[in-house]
């Protein structure tokens, strides 16, 4: 029986060990922290566990979905409807509805009209251009126009994607369009993310494989015969192949020298997250996500978590993020000084809804490598699953694209990458007389 190493334990390792070892392929999953689960981590608080990066559930999870039926969580979602909201320049708005547009009033009536015509057209419009050539500024700036450019989306880009956000291919925006097709409906586990991951793991063992936690890689070999992985507690594994979940810059620091140049040459700019947690005795407008544009707050946006899953304990959970650069000074900043100073734009931002007293408690969490910026045309140089003259097999964000990062996503990259393994494996196989 082949032993295929998997390095990471984020949703795209768990996603690729289950389905080996459903396949009946050995497995070593390895994780260097102490949790599983990626972005799906969580911590303790007064006897509950709570997810530190917000996470939910679409009808259009093509992946994702069977994957949790296959673990016999499918009857676990709880769908609900969710809104959305809009906060510009301090002012709140619902963004749901027609009326709600016609109502918009940091657009004039032209301007909202526009706004609305092309929206419903941009999955028409976009069909038969290049959009992996077209960069993402050009083509919403031809269709919408200077002002709704600058006012709403040249800042909701740059808050995902940095500096460079205008370079991003028209392809990523007009691709998330079909996985949000459906907002308003979106699902949650009644166990949180932790059932999924507890899920997982149970199922991967139960298929013979192993998972191992706090087990941090310092070296990985790879050449035409096999791999070999060295953890930083001096412990050597060998296999017959690998899958690295790891992000591009990871993987080349823990790459030997023989295996170095042979991976992808692509240079991604990479970005993390800062993300505070609230938990607020009231809620607030009961919109699930509102971006928050040029309004003075470090946020770039607000996930009422609540307004999807319900309280806890009698508390709303909302959580506020800003996409940066893992080197950048907020990403650096001290997470008592960004609690305190987030806490206030929180509350200046609804201050019609929450004071002081309604903050019960504040958690900072970062992430460095959340989201890549694709260059233009990067459907032409998207790493390959496999690298030429080894045996390892990459299965990660940087080739997602055009997709967006997500864990339906991750697990659709993770079956793809396992599926193509698994008929090489078959292939070389002898028959049996």
């Amino acid at each position: 029986m082949a032993h295929v190493v998997v390095v990471g334990g984020g949703i795209s390792g768990l996603a690729a060990a289950h389905r080996l070892t459903r396949a009946g392929v050995g497995v070593t999953l390895l994780e260097a922290s102490d949790q599983l689960g990626g972005l799906g981590t969580f911590f303790e608080r007064e006897g509950r566990t709570i997810e530190r990066f917000y996470h939910c559930v679409m009808p259009s999870d093509e992946h994702l979905l069977p994957l949790l039926d296959e673990l016999g969580l499918a009857d676990s979602l709880t769908w609900a409807p969710t809104y959305m909201g809009m906060v510009v320049e301090g002012e709140r708005h619902p963004f749901n509805t027609a009326l709600d547009l016609l109502r918009f009033t940091p657009l004039t009536f032209l301007q909202r009209i526009r706004f609305g015509l092309v929206s419903v057209l941009l999955r028409f419009l976009g069909r038969g251009r290049d959009l992996d050539n077209l960069r993402i500024e050009d083509w919403l700036r031809r269709l919408y126009g200077e002002v709704i450019w600058e006012r709403i989306f040249s800042p909701m880009m740059g808050s995902k994607f940095g500096a460079k956000f205008g370079d991003v291919p028209a392809l990523y925006i007009w691709q998330r369009l079909g996985r949000e097709k459906n907002v308003a409906v979106r699902g949650y586990p009644s166990g949180g993310y932790e059932s999924i991951i507890d899920a997982l793991r149970a199922a991967i063992e139960a298929g013979g494989g192993t998972v191992r936690t706090g087990a941090p890689v310092a070296a990985l070999a790879a050449g035409a015969d096999g791999v070999t992985v060295d953890l930083a507690s001096g412990e050597r594994i060998t296999a017959d192949w690998a899958i690295s979940t790891l992000p591009l810059p990871t993987l080349r620091a823990v790459a030997d020298a023989a295996l170095a140049p042979a991976l992808p040459t692509v240079q991604l700019a990479y970005q993390g997250v800062v993300n505070v947690l609230f938990f607020l005795r009231r809620g607030l407008d009961g919109h699930y996500w509102a971006p928050v544009l040029h309004s003075g707050t470090d946020f770039d946006g607000v996930i009422e978590m609540s307004a999807l899953t319900g309280t806890v304990d009698g508390l709303h959970l909302a959580y506020a993020m800003h996409y940066c650069d893992r080197t950048g000074e907020l990403y650096r900043t001290d997470p008592e000084e960004i609690a305190r100073r987030w806490t206030a734009q929180l509350l200046a931002t609804y201050p019609d809804v929450l004071t002081a007293d309604d903050v019960v408690d504040v958690r900072v969490f970062t992430a460095p490598f959340v989201e890549p910026v694709y260059p233009l045309g990067y459907a032409a140089t998207k790493p390959a699953a496999e690298v030429p003259g080894t045996r390892l097999l990459l299965a990660t964000t940087a080739q997602i694209y055009p997709e967006v990062t997500s864990w339906n996503s991750s697990t659709g990259l993770s079956h793809r990458v396992v599926d193509g393994l698994l008929t090489r494996l078959a292939a070389d196989t002898p028959a049996r007389v």
